[in-house]
């Protein structure tokens, strides 16, 4: 029965029952929708994310998935929650409604009124349901470990229907779309526990008898109705002048009577620049802030933090509040534009940094420390880090545009880099539209639509109504695409009574740019540069100028500033002066930047520690261009080893290929004791991904690259170069396809080589797969064989390797790579046969033909596993070998650091031998930059 009530407004009236032995809710609730669009409606969809937990292969469950998260995909059933529906009804006529979950969004639900609902009208649903809550484990919502509850999204909801539905499924990120409504609730639960919510309480009331307690709950226009029920809930309440501001943040060190001062403070920030709250509570949790925390410096131990307690609680305390009050109000579609809201909430936040702390530094107190305070680092404002963080992507091209829905973002893109390049850029469009108060717009513009259903186009209609400046190119360009902001000044011209400054964009886009005008240092005037196609020459009165600089304060986040000086002189020097600095740095626009940091490194047991110094240039953000001279002396072999590179890499935009590397490295160290090899390795590189879906996790590499080799042997040598010639060069041509996933792993490879006396090609393939029983299952198959061989019959040093290839590339970090006994002859590295065990008594050890391989392992209990392998190993005039063996394999770090102990292999039972020791072997990685791999595939 659909009611022809014109003047209804959504209502959702909930009465709920906790029990918690079983984490359940048991909820009867109805529903008032109403139609307010020009259409009519056959269908209803409701949101039901509890339900997003109740398998494993819901969107929720692939999206941890995708971000290298196994604690879903492990956890036991009873570990995540699911909503059972005992029943929809028509709440006139009682009827049983027509419902189903949908097949791809198992929290979705589609409801079929049993008459259409034409517009104007609203229609009642009736529903009874329980939800059994997941571990808060997940997502930090849900049945915690002290048997608390913290419920957001807990109830089921109508979608928004504006022209079209508006259902998305659960995938952690906060940003369920649903229409405002008056919500009640009414909730049953154990007299021990403590209701916080942002709902105005009606009533508590106890029995005593049944040790229960009903609160009751009431809200007008409500989005979010975050509930918290907890045995000691830590949460202050403080009344501002505008409002109620319930919050569990806390900062140690700090008062009670301080906190009190600084969130009234808060309060009146956000009243004078979002307007007045339309609730009489603002519940900011600690759940809020750790799912959006402030990044960089902040997040460092206390005793290292470089900010005040005070500024430190502020800060945390003002993000998390601006992103509450934003969404209450502003009632954007979350996920699809997302930009707005987290663009105003960074943009304020710089506002109010700008306001009460205009002498903030980036680096804190940090900055004025000595030595420290020699870093550019350290004159950089706070602010600075928005840009900076805005840039990281961008650098690696790796940025996606903001208009994107945010499930298809990064984790990085949609955690941090999109959300400070919406608010940089704000800050941007602020200046360039000089003739208004952008900060006083918005505050307009947020009054005049709260509330109420909103899109971007409403906030660019309403900038266009307020700027005479043309500010498409925001929307279009800055917001609507990946473009880059990229301009240099290409030449300064003087004549009798002018200057000519030629301004070039180097993208194609139509973003404006600021010319400032310097005479010693001081700003003597500006301008800004509209509509740059390629090249653009303006011409001004010829004055005392000496130097013309583009975006003087970095309020535009520009992809390349180091060309943004130009000297009326022409002198190269006196455009960017040469500087030189200690250790890495943030990149000074204003000079040519080298360099120099000591290096202290452990290669290899033949050099021991190595003592040197690295010549550099790059910095804190990825540069195109990179070199790097690191001479060395050796402590252990005492010689001067070391190594050098410059590569350029070329990125390429919406295109699969997005990147091609060239370059070239040289290198000299040893490789056994007094014997040294210099390697000489130009190299071209091309990189393939999805250029649709930044989120697959597959990258496609070709590598060309010609390798020469030069190996210098000294009179104490313990080793002999059994080729005849010790000099030698091969082309290497190598394709790759990775699929780096947590749960499925994949990868596949072939390599061609091409040297004087030898060519050979072959073939490797794994796949990894993490069942839900955690259970690890490794396969990896290889196939090597050679074109060509004409290399010495007694000598392997070319040969396919069963267990320890001979890395004649010297491409492994090999500890001891020439040791014959001893622990570091145990070191593997799984390539070519990847076998465990040591079958030189077999002579198997070597293929100077074709080999195959097969190695197999799989989990026994966590991280311990057992592996096999097998194999066929064939020598020119020899029959084909078959060759296994197996194991115990202890998977501590996979491809990190992991042990093989040889059970059963063909040489009988190994374990039995004597000096079983000497068998065990181990992968180990000690390389900074490769363990920083865990950290990075989780963000980018």
């Amino acid at each position: 029965m659909v009611c022809n009530i014109t003047a209804a407004q959504n209502k959702i009236d909930i009465n709920a029952n906790v029990d918690v032995e079983t984490k359940t809710i048991s909820i009867f609730q109805t529903i008032t929708y109403k139609n307010e669009t020009g259409d009519t409606l056959d269908e209803i969809y409701l949101h039901d994310w509890n339900n997003s937990y109740s398998s494993k292969s819901t969107p929720l469950a692939k999206r941890f998935e995708e971000e290298f998260s196994t604690k879903f995909h492990l956890a036991s059933s009873e570990q995540r929650g699911f909503t059972l529906i005992t029943s929809i009804n028509d709440s006139t006529t009682d009827i049983e409604l027509k419902f189903e979950y949908l097949e791809d969004h198992q929290d979705v639900i589609k409801v079929i009124p049993p008459k259409p609902i034409h517009p104007g009208e609203a229609y009642n649903i009736k529903l009874s349901y329980a939800i059994v809550l997941p571990d808060a484990t997940f997502t930090d919502y849900g049945y915690t470990r002290n048997k608390d509850f913290e419920l957001k999204h807990w109830y089921i909801t109508p979608a928004v229907y504006n022209g079209k539905w508006n259902y998305y499924s659960n995938k952690n990120l906060d940003d369920l779309f649903v229409p405002k409504a008056d919500v009640a609730i009414t909730i049953k639960h154990p007299i021990n526990y403590r209701p916080t919510s942002e709902l105005n309480l009606i009533s508590a009331t106890p029995d005593v008898k049944s040790k229960t307690q009903t609160t009751v709950y009431y809200g007008k226009d409500r989005v979010d109705t975050y509930l918290s029920l907890l045995k000691f809930p830590l949460f202050g309440f403080v009344q501002t002048d505008d409002l109620i501001v319930i919050s569990n943040i806390n900062e140690k060190g700090l008062s009670g009577k301080d906190k009190a001062i600084l969130t009234d403070k808060i309060g009146r920030f956000l009243a004078e620049n979002l307007g007045e709250y339309p609730h009489q509570r603002l519940l900011i949790s600690r759940i809020d802030y750790n799912k959006n925390p402030l990044y960089g410096l902040n997040q460092l131990p206390d005793f290292l933090r470089p900010f005040p307690d005070a500024f430190q609680y502020e800060l945390k305390l003002l993000k998390t509040a601006l992103k509450k009050y934003i969404n209450n109000i502003l009632l954007l579609n979350p996920r699809k534009e997302h930009w707005l809201s987290e663009g105003l909430q960074i943009y304020f936040m710089i506002k109010y940094v700008e306001e009460y702390y205009p002498d903030m530094k980036l680096l804190g107190t940090l900055a004025d420390i000595w030595g420290i305070r020699a870093f550019h680092a350290a004159d950089l404002d706070f602010n600075f880090q928005y840009f900076l963080y805005s840039m990281e992507l961008a650098r690696k091209n790796r940025d996606q545009p903001l208009s994107m829905s945010k499930d298809s973002l990064l984790k990085f893109n949609a955690n941090i880099a999109g959300k400070y390049k919406a608010g940089v850029g704000l800050n941007y469009l602020d200046k360039f539209t000089d003739d208004i108060n952008l900060s006083e717009t918005v505050t307009e513009f947020l009054e005049a639509y709260k509330l109420k259903s909103v899109s971007i186009s409403d906030f660019e209609s309403y900038l266009n109504s307020k700027t005479n400046k043309n500010v498409d190119w925001f929307f279009t360009d800055y917001v609507g695409t990946r473009k880059k902001i990229d301009f240099k000044i290409k030449k300064v011209e003087t004549t009798e009574d002018s200057i000519r400054v030629t301004i070039k964009n180097k993208r194609n886009n139509s973003m404006p740019i600021s010319l400032f005008k310097v005479k010693d240092d001081s700003i003597t005037g500006m301008q800004w540069v509209e509509n740059i196609k390629g090249t653009k020459t303006i011409s001004l009165p010829k004055d005392s100028t000496d130097k013309f600089v583009l975006d003087y304060y970095n309020v535009i986040p520009e992809f390349n500033q180091r060309d943004n000086y130009k000297s009326v002189n022409g002198s190269i020097l006196n455009n960017k002066p040469l500087q030189f600095r200690l250790f890495k740095d943030i990149e000074d626009p204003y000079y040519n930047q080298v360099f120099f940091m000591p290096l202290v490194e452990f290669r290899n047991i033949y050099d021991g520690l190595t003592l040197g110094t690295k010549i550099y240039n790059k910095t804190i953000l990825r540069k195109r261009l990179n070199y790097r001279f690191s001479p060395q002396y050796a402590t252990r072999s005492r010689s001067l080893t070391g190594s050098t590179s410059i590569f350029y890499t070329h990125n390429i935009e919406n295109k699969n290929l997005f990147d091609i590397t060239y370059g070239i490295s040289a290198g000299y160290q040893s490789f056994a004791e007094d014997a040294f090899f210099t390697r000489i390795n130009p190299s071209l590189t091309f990189r393939f991904r999805n250029d649709d879906d930044f989120r697959a996790d597959r990258i496609d590499n070709i590598t060309a690259r010609y390798l020469s080799i030069n190996r210098d042997i000294g009179e104490n040598a313990v080793i002999e170069i059994e080729d005849e010639e010790p000099d030698y060069g091969v082309f290497n041509l190598r394709y790759t396809r990775f699929n780096p996933g947590i749960i499925n792993f994949s990868s596949f490879s072939t390599d061609f080589q091409v040297a004087s006396n030898f060519s050979k090609l072959s073939f490797n393939y794994e796949f990894r797969r993490l069942t839900k029983s955690n259970r690890n299952i490794n396969l990896r198959l290889f196939a090597g064989f050679f074109l060509k061989n004409n290399t010495d019959p007694t000598s392997d040093f070319f040969s396919f390797a069963l267990d320890r290839p001979q890395d004649y590339l010297f491409d492994f970090n090999y500890l001891g790579r020439s040791e014959d006994a001893g622990i570091f002859s145990q070191q593997i590295i799984i390539a070519e046969g990847g076998f465990k065990s040591q079958l030189d008594e077999l002579n198997a050890a070597f293929a100077n033909q074709w080999m195959t391989t097969a190695n197999f392992s799989t989990s026994i209990w966590r991280y311990i596993q057992a592996y096999g392998d097998i194999g066929l190993v064939k020598n020119r005039f020899n029959s084909a070998k078959f060759v296994y063996d197996s194991g115990i394999r202890l998977n501590l770090v996979e491809d990190f650091f992991e042990l093989y102990f040889p059970v059963y292999s063909s040489l009988g039972w190994e374990i039995a031998e004597p000096n079983y020791e000497e068998r065990i072997r181990f992968i180990i990685t000690v390389d900074p930059q490769v363990l920083l791999g865990l950290f990075r595939r989780k963000w980018y």
